[in-house]
């Protein structure tokens, strides 16, 4: 019963914190471009290339 009363409040306090680290990157915009850098490495960069030559 006693692990309960220390692991009970630990847990909670855990999710709490996941919960909030959530809504504080939703709302500094860290979701907003999901598919730019999946794209970007599909990007060729031949004039980049072609510069250094």
């Amino acid at each position: 019963m006693t692990e309960i009363l220390l692991l009970l409040p630990i847990a909670l306090g855990l999710g709490l914190a996941a919960l909030a680290a959530f809504f504080w990157s939703a709302r500094s915009g860290q979701f907003e471009d999901l598919d730019g850098a999946a794209e970007r490495i599909l990007i060729d960069d031949d004039e980049d290339v072609e510069g250094r030559g």
